[in-house]
């Protein structure tokens, strides 16, 4: 199989996804008015824009067919699928990639503006703070870290991390909240703590419509942990996540075998079901972390729990 403009071989999940942008969803655009967007290019701004977390091209070099990562390509697909199927806004999705092309929210934006990100969140001398570029060294050393990605499927290479740390930052601009890192005095980067707008279709209630969830997560270096820090800071992104941003409800999930997080998802006061258990789609069969458990809290409920601290 060859594609056009190239010549060079294609894989199949290469050839679904330029069929996808170049064929499908262009001719399904001509009976829903409601869409913001009409041509093949636009179309591929959008899903790899938000495979992506950002400009696809800061990060890829083009042709994105042929040089995206396949996990990414793959997230980019499921997401065009997703839209095709009605289950995905492409407005709101639309409105995110345009953003971080400093181009506002364009036609057809979505659900409107985005809340403005504070620079930091204090809860005494725990600080939640906005990435800077000082942050890329300690991030690295994090995530190649094998203790800390242990219950990830492998550590990451410093471009990855660089790619990721932007990514993340990215967050605040597209959703008015992200994964803050995570400061203590005398220790600038502890990892991140925070919530993110969750794009990629997942086999739970709710995670079949993209752009619908909101997870919150945490990762921190071993220097913070055994501290309670990531249940505070948890707490205190929660707190502006439910207040400032509005959000309704928020979930987390991990591996099955993830016992630390799994903790703090329980002194957050959050509700498993085990019924809602799930294989990651981005895990292969087989992979000793594929199962994970979900776990969800409303913002009543943390209110409640929280009296005058939500």
């Amino acid at each position: 199989m060859r594609l056009p403009r190239t010549g060079c071989p294609a894989t199949d999940a290469q050839a679904r996804w330029r069929d996808l942008v170049d064929r499908r969803l262009p001719e399904a655009a001509g009976a829903r008015p409601d869409w913001p967007v009409r041509l093949d290019h636009c179309f591929a701004r959008i899903l790899l824009d938000n495979a992506c977390g950002g400009p696809w091209r800061e990060s890829v070099a083009p042709p994105a067919w042929a040089n995206m990562p396949a996990e990414r390509l793959a997230a980019a697909t499921e997401l065009g699928e997703s839209v095709l199927a009605g289950r995905a806004d492409l407005a709101l999705l639309n409105r995110r990639s345009l953003g971080w092309r400093g181009k506002g929210g364009g036609k057809g934006g979505g659900k409107g503006k985005a809340p403005a990100a504070p620079d930091a969140l204090r809860d005494g001398p725990l600080i939640l703070r906005r990435w800077r570029r000082a942050d890329d060294a300690p991030f690295a050393a994090l995530n190649a870290d094998p203790e800390v990605m242990r219950h990830f499927p492998a550590t990451k290479a410093p471009a990855e991390s660089l790619w990721e740390a932007r990514s993340l930052d990215r967050r605040f601009e597209a959703d008015g909240f992200g994964p803050w890192v995570l400061e203590m005095p005398g220790e600038p980067f502890l990892g991140f703590v925070g919530a993110l707008r969750l794009v990629r279709p997942m086999p739970f209630a709710g995670g079949e419509r993209p752009g619908a969830g909101v997870e919150i997560g945490w990762r921190l270096a071993r220097a913070g942990w055994g501290r309670g820090l990531a249940t505070r800071a948890a707490r205190l992104a929660l707190a502006d996540l439910f207040g400032r941003c509005g959000i309704a409800d928020v979930l987390a999930f991990t591996a099955l075998g993830n016992a630390p997080s799994r903790r703090v998802m329980d002194r957050l006061g959050m509700r498993r079901d085990a019924a809602e258990d799930f294989d990651h789609p981005a895990l292969p069969e087989g992979n000793p972390l594929c199962r994970h458990v979900l776990y969800r809290l409303s913002a009543a409920e943390f209110r409640a729990a929280n009296g005058a601290c939500a």
